[in-house]
């Protein structure tokens, strides 16, 4: 092994035998490959992206049948290389004829050689944290994955770039005919020749990606996220009204998509509205109702909220409001369902299928509502028993609710029709968006159990 920033495993079947365990192919860095990627890392220039690129010698092409034979990564950063690894690979069988003669790996040469146990515990720390860069990376990333399984190891949630995919968004048919590495590599003038070797084709594809990425930054595009929002053909009209999203916070709230006359096309909630609304304006929004909903938009309004509880609540008066064609709760209104308020001289909420004055919704299943129902009741001390209550009968005596401590109108053991009225007149006032103090008592138990 040689020192310095490149540590390389030699494919040599003698020094294969003293792959250590665990691998030494980190160059320092430390990252939670499983963890869930922040907007910032999404966001992270190209410049500044750390890639490790991969290439795989295998048996055959099924991942599922196929064993791999050699595997070689180059970990870059910035135009830089920050480290390779390279290293044979028993397969447990004999390698085909026609593998031998494509590659020149032979059965005698992996006599030795570490089993996929062992390499791929030293590769995922060799990758820890970067973007996994293959040429046709369904095949290598797959036979990964499959190696992964078989050993039972958790496949981390790694983010893949494809240079097949992305030569042919970028180049023209007439530039390059084919998307082959040799074909690429001869255009790019790669300085190492693909060999059908592991670490050569690595070394190859790299020339080729910083190639690929000089193309995109001619036109515009500088960063992880806009690289992967460019990927998909999608219209550069589409493309464009990304703008819509530029000045929104990373926080909770409801979005409103406006059309030409102020109209509001469509209503939804995040917890980070910048991502959210970016994504319709990349390929990976595929409903055509969305795609045509933002054609017609002309810019996105929106509400910032504390947490996630507030946002659904302003949601749902906003579609009370408005409407909006483009959200299936509007455009069939009676498939949903809605918290109202009982007409009578002691109001309780009731779930229905058609909204009256005082009603919130619509919610895609009833018991969504009744959990919500019982929740707003709770904390706006109306009552949960369904008994008929005249204007001068008496809450409190005969609630069978009341002798289990489960009825939110029990703080007094009697209650007229006027000492009752407080609560419902509370309810109207959240539904309507004027009195948000239930709201504000629920988040408060929640920090309170939290």
């Amino acid at each position: 092994m040689s020192g310095g920033p490149s540590t390389v495993c030699g494919v040599s079947p003698a020094s294969a035998r003293e792959f250590p365990s665990p691998s030494p192919f980190s160059d320092g860095e430390k990252f939670d490959v499983g963890r869930q990627l922040s907007f910032d890392e999404l966001d992270t220039p190209l410049s500044e992206t750390t890639f490790v690129v991969v290439d795989l010698e295998t048996t055959g092409g099924s991942a599922d049948q196929d064993s791999i034979t050699e595997i070689g990564a180059v970990k870059i950063r910035g135009g830089e290389v920050l480290g390779e690894m390279a290293t044979l690979v028993d397969p447990g069988r004999s390698i085909p004829p026609y593998i031998v003669e494509l590659t020149g790996i032979t059965t005698a040469m992996l006599i030795g050689a570490p089993p996929i146990e062992r390499v791929l515990p030293a590769f995922l720390e060799f990758a820890e944290g970067a973007v996994l860069v293959a040429h046709n990376a369904p095949f290598d990333i797959g036979f990964l994955k499959a190696a992964a399984s078989r050993s039972a190891r958790p496949w981390p949630a790694f983010r893949v770039l494809c240079t097949v995919k992305l030569a042919r968004r970028v180049l023209t048919r007439d530039e390059a005919p084919s998307v082959k590495l040799s074909a690429l590599a001869h255009l790019f003038q790669v300085t190492t020749q693909p060999t059908h070797r592991a670490l050569d084709d690595a070394r190859a594809t790299v020339d080729v990606l910083h190639g690929l990425i000089d193309r995109v930054g001619n036109q515009g595009v500088h960063s992880y996220s806009e690289l992967v929002d460019y990927l998909p053909n999608i219209s550069s009209h589409q493309r464009a009204k990304r703008s819509f999203a530029a000045n929104m916070p990373r926080s909770p709230g409801v979005y409103l998509f406006r059309g030409p006359s102020d109209e509001a096309l469509y209503i939804g909630t995040a917890t980070d509205l910048r991502r959210r609304v970016r994504n319709y304006f990349t390929g990976s929004e595929t409903r055509g109702r969305m795609k045509e909903m933002v054609a017609l938009a002309t810019r996105v309004d929106h509400v910032e909220c504390a947490h996630a509880l507030e946002a659904g609540v302003r949601e749902l008066r906003l579609l009370s409001a408005h409407a909006p064609p483009y959200n299936r709760r509007s455009k069939f209104p009676r498939r949903g369902w809605w918290i109202t308020l009982t007409d009578e001289a002691f109001p309780r909420l009731s779930v229905v299928r058609t909204p009256t004055a005082d009603s919130i919704g619509p919610f895609t299943s009833r018991g969504d509502a009744v959990e919500v129902a019982d929740t707003v009741a709770e904390f706006s001390r109306l009552r949960t028993c369904t008994k008929r209550l005249g204007r001068g009968a008496v809450h409190g005596p005969d609630c069978p609710a009341r002798e289990l401590g489960a009825c939110p109108a029990s703080w007094a053991p009697e209650l007229t029709a006027q000492d009752y009225a407080a609560a419902p007149e509370t309810v109207r006032g959240f539904f309507r968006g004027t009195n948000d103090a239930p709201l504000q008592q629920m988040q408060a138990r929640i920090d309170e159990l939290s």
